[in-house]
């Protein structure tokens, strides 16, 4: 049951469409304004979900940032060239 009132001032044009958008669905202005806010907080969530999670991996993965060398100064120019070596290798080429 709804219980709470919340009011705000919106634009012209954005009360219009918001009127158009319940008339077109069928439902009261009330019911699209809810279903309005409780997209935006499923969709907010969700976003901040997902920014827990990168920052979850990103803390995981740190501690391994800038842990291998190889004591080779040129290595990302010559990386094509070894992966190829190597996959020659294991294929038995």
């Amino acid at each position: 049951m709804k219980t709470e009132v919340y009011s705000w001032r919106v634009s012209p044009d954005v009360k219009t469409g918001l009127e158009r958008e319940a008339r077109r669905r069928k439902i009261s202005l009330s019911a699209a304004l809810d279903l309005a806010a409780r997209e935006w907080l499923l969709k907010t969530s969700m976003a901040n979900e997902d920014d827990e999670g990168q920052y979850r991996l990103k803390k995981a993965a740190s501690r391994w940032l800038g842990a291998l060398t190889s004591g080779d100064a040129q290595r990302s120019e010559k990386v094509s060239q070894t992966v190829r070596q190597r996959l020659r290798r294991g294929n038995g080429r």
